[in-house]
């Protein structure tokens, strides 16, 4: 698997951070129609029983605001995804259909509600290190442009940063012939309802991408 670390200054701000680490091959496809039936079925059922108000109060998507915060980060400038994801679908705006890979990647965000990172393993460079955006730090998000991700929570490869809980870098983003993912979900409310979500992670990858050879393990503070 490819060694990631965690920085001092995430633990400082969030002590029971932990990054939990998927890698698979996969068979991506453009469009995966019984998979969008359960998207839109979870959608369907997450509108009628939720709120705008109340996402925040959910302890993934809390936890990840409240280290935004110690980081010096504003949270409502700067939506972690997985509050993001769950804003759009209550504001009645529409998914957008981009390919199997991340769109099972989103449903399994708006499902559980932590922030998740979608990469092309093959576009890694060397190591992964988890660590704090710089000022003027380059990072072209996805569909986004130039993101100033100062005060961000930031994961860097050789070359560059590869994802922020806001979003993900060009770079290495999920492309229609990836073949080899990683996913990185970051539970900055650490373990309480992890295992269920890395389970429900397991069953979507495996049933809409044909996930094989997967491996999984969780990066926390020692």
């Amino acid at each position: 698997m490819i060694p990631i670390y965690i920085s001092n200054l995430i633990y400082d701000a969030c002590p029971q951070f932990i990054s939990v680490q998927f890698e698979c091959d996969v068979i991506n496809s453009d469009y995966n129609k019984l998979l969008w039936l359960e998207i839109e079925s979870f959608i369907n059922e997450f509108r009628k029983h939720n709120k705008i108000k109340d996402i925040n109060k959910f302890a993934p998507i809390l936890a990840t605001r409240n280290t935004y915060k110690k980081l010096g980060k504003e949270p409502n400038r700067y939506r972690p995804s997985g509050e993001a994801l769950r804003r759009r679908i209550l504001k009645g705006v529409e998914l957008y259909k981009i390919n199997t890979l991340v769109d099972a990647v989103n449903l399994i965000s708006l499902k559980t509600g932590y922030s998740i990172g979608g990469f092309d393993a093959s576009l890694i460079q060397g190591s992964l290190k988890l660590g704090v955006g710089q000022k003027d730090e380059k990072f072209e998000a996805i569909a986004r442009g130039f993101l100033n991700i100062e005060f961000l929570p930031v994961y860097r490869d050789a070359v560059g940063g590869i994802g922020t809980p806001t979003s993900d870098e060009e770079r290495t983003k999920i492309n229609n012939n990836t073949n080899k993912l990683l996913m990185l979900l970051n539970a900055y409310s650490g373990n309480e309802g992890l295992d269920d979500a890395i389970e429900y992670s397991k069953s979507i990858l495996e049933k809409y991408t044909n996930a094989t050879n997967m491996k999984i393990r969780k990066i926390e503070r020692k």
